[in-house]
């Protein structure tokens, strides 16, 4: 079987362009957990941005309810958009190096099976 590696390469490219614009056409007010706890506090319309000082109620939520993002506003603090794109891009090659990997290694071990 031939391996295409334009096919690949025109893949590895489009993955990055389109990693490299989510950065830059995210939403600043996606929907999520803190935008469906702030709809169900009355403090934002479903289709409407949320008011930038709209808090969450903790006390009228049943039982404890606690938690800290992970990537507030879905970036890192301190970082820049040019941060958020290498990071992105970073990702997107390590996937591709981890399927790359994994079908060079299935494909060897195929051939070293048969007969």
């Amino acid at each position: 079987m031939k391996v295409n590696y334009q096919l690949i390469a025109v893949g590895a490219a489009l993955a990055l362009v389109v990693g490299v614009a989510a950065v830059f056409l995210a939403s600043s007010d996606p929907d999520g957990l803190d935008s469906t706890a702030l709809i169900t506090q009355g403090q934002k319309e479903l289709t409407a941005p949320a008011n930038p000082d709209a808090e969450i109620d903790e006390a009228i939520l049943p039982g404890s309810f606690a938690y800290s993002a992970p990537f507030p506003d879905y970036t890192l603090e301190g970082a820049g958009k040019l941060t958020d794109v290498a990071l992105m891009a970073g990702g997107i090659l390590v996937a591709l190096a981890v399927v790359l990997g994994l079908g060079f290694g299935i494909k060897a071990f195929s051939r070293a099976g048969a007969p």
